[in-house]
């Protein structure tokens, strides 16, 4: 299974500058959950970040590495979830 990481810092303790590596960090300590891919992401001056790591099992390809941005770069998600019913909702759908 998958793991990862977030934390705001609103209080703002941590320096902005390092605020990415925290969540790598983080991050790092899940990496029996995850060896396949990492990844971290980081928006210092609103002290937010994400950190990721990848346990690929159906999809083994770079798309589902992880934080994930919207193509305007706006919206940041990470997610734990494989759908393995996926071969019958694709012919549903």
């Amino acid at each position: 299974m998958c793991g990862f990481v977030g934390f705001a810092d609103r209080a703002r303790f941590s320096p902005p500058d390092d605020i990415e590596g925290i969540a790598d960090r983080c991050a790092e300590t899940l990496r029996h959950r995850g060896p396949d891919d990492e990844g971290a992401w980081a928006a210092p001056r609103a002290g937010v970040a994400f950190g990721f790591r990848r346990l690929s099992i159906i999809d083994l390809g770079p798309g589902g590495h992880q934080p994930m941005l919207s193509s305007d770069g706006r919206h940041v998600i990470v997610l734990n979830g494989e759908i393995y019913n996926y071969r019958l909702l694709k012919r549903e759908l």
